[in-house]
């Protein structure tokens, strides 16, 4: 393999071996300070992270507010607190090694109040911001102002032209990089298009060939691309080192610090990473962004399958197919079912699945009444940390809603990660991961269990593997 050359970023020289931001508690300042200090660039995540008391104890994200709208403001405080808390840490961990980076996704809650916010208190701390999971247009504008680097997340190079010509080129000096992220192999949320297809994976050299193209339009040859998602072995992307139609590249590593021993997650987590098998982490629609999103196949996620299976279309009035009358809610509403559509629902209830749930679609779901009752509860319960929600119909903006009735065949997204991160439950919890994950398993780096430093995992993807 050709050897690794130190890249520019962020105003330093450093490894081009990024940490992946990974939402929720999972990229925390222990361990992006940990691979800071390992000459490459750890990213913490700004999304919701920990906070802690003055002994430094973990601070649990408790809301008492009695509206959406309080318990929003709540959530925002939580989140400014905890990016402050872990910027601190990371930087005291590098020993003044490697940059920080802060990640941020645009489609969570008040983006720009957590960031601005973050930044204004941790000055000096944070060395760059990457963000994603939307179009971010005043990434750029926000950087430029603290004077760190900004670092879109982008999946082709059409989404980075409609960036740049609205918005980056305003701010051209403070881009430290784009990041290319696969949509069909990275972990977590995918930017996949209406136009393509998730069964159907492309080659990423050629979309990356053609991002850097039309960045030289614009003078930024010297822009380092970053390669994330599918990213194992450096040594089976040596085609793209020293490569002149690539340009200076850095490749980004999501899944595998989750396995170090500063990764904070469970080590329940851990030992099922060593267990996944290829196909294990699949890509699905459930997620109330309205993203495809990248993880791994348990029970969880099964029940959410098998909820969408138990779906038919209903009408308000008798209309064409739709001439059996089905009695749904306290007050018995009819509604109007097709003959074979009548056939199926009395075959869930008779199976207990005797909660029809609508849908903004015009569907009614089936489900049991105890995990109906939970639906509602979750709903109820919401804090407003996505920008607008398909599962509870919250919206930041004034109305608080999105106009569109709550979506039950999606769920609480801030209580299923925040319940994975911390109580270690990996079977009843959405556990994200990259669809290389499977590679633990089978890399013999990791046989009987062993789990590296971040030091070590940094050293050991410096020879290639």
């Amino acid at each position: 393999m050709k050897a690794l050359k130190p890249l520019l970023i962020s105003g330093r020289e450093v490894l081009p071996l990024i940490e992946g931001g990974k939402g929720i508690s999972v990229s925390n300042g222990e361990s992006s300070g940990a691979w800071a200090a390992a000459g490459g660039v750890g990213t913490f995540s700004g999304v919701n992270a920990d906070s802690y008391d003055a002994n430094g104890n973990f601070i649990p994200q408790t809301y008492k507010g009695k509206t959406r709208r309080e318990r929003h403001e709540e959530l925002i405080a939580y989140a400014i607190k905890g990016g402050i808390a872990q910027a601190q840490k990371a930087y005291d961990i590098s020993n003044g090694l490697g940059r920080i980076h802060i990640n941020i996704l645009w489609e969570m809650a008040a983006a720009e109040r957590i960031l601005q916010g973050i930044l204004e208190s941790a000055k000096g701390l944070i060395n760059g911001v990457t963000c994603g999971a939307g179009m971010p247009y005043k990434i750029a504008e926000i950087a430029a102002h603290y004077n760190i680097h900004y670092y879109p997340i982008v999946s082709s190079a059409r989404a980075f032209r409609v960036l740049w010509l609205r918005a980056y080129h305003k701010f051209r000096g403070w881009l430290g990089g784009v990041v290319y992220e696969d949509p069909w192999l990275a972990g977590g949320h995918n930017g996949l298009s209406n136009s393509e297809d998730p069964k159907n994976p492309e080659d990423p050299y050629p979309r990356v060939a053609a991002l850097r193209a039309m960045m030289r339009e614009w003078g930024l040859d010297d822009v380092p691309i970053i390669m994330a998602g599918g990213v194992w072995w450096v040594s089976e992307w040596d085609h793209w080192l020293d490569n002149p139609e690539i340009g200076p590249i850095a490749f980004q590593f999501g899944t595998r610090p989750l396995l170090t021993q500063e990764s904070p997650i469970s080590n329940a987590w851990k030992k099922r990473l060593l267990t996944l098998q290829e196909g294990d982490v699949y890509l699905n629609k459930f997620s109330p962004t309205g993203f495809y999103s990248s993880a791994v196949r348990n029970p969880f996620l099964q029940e959410l399958h098998e909820r969408s299976e138990r779906q038919i279309a209903y009408a308000l009035e008798p209309v064409g197919e739709h001439t059996e009358t089905f009695q749904i809610g306290a007050v018995g509403k009819p509604v109007y079912l097709t003959p074979g559509d009548i056939v199926h629902a009395k075959g869930w209830i008779a199976e207990g699945f005797t909660r029809p749930m609508r849908t903004p679609d015009s569907t009614l779901v089936f489900e049991t009444p105890e995990h109906a009752q939970q639906i509602l509860a979750d709903q109820i319960a919401c804090m407003g940390c996505l920008s607008a929600c398909q599962f509870s119909n919250w919206s930041q903006n004034e109305a608080g809603t999105t106009g569109r009735k709550p979506d039950p065949r999606s769920f609480c997204i801030q209580k299923t990660l925040q319940n994975i991160s911390h109580d270690g439950d990996v079977e009843s919890q959405l556990m994200f991961a990259g669809h290389n994950a499977y590679r633990f398993a089978s890399d013999p780096w990791y046989a009987n269990g062993f789990v590296p430093t971040v030091k070590q995992l940094v050293e050991r993807i410096q020879t290639g593997f």
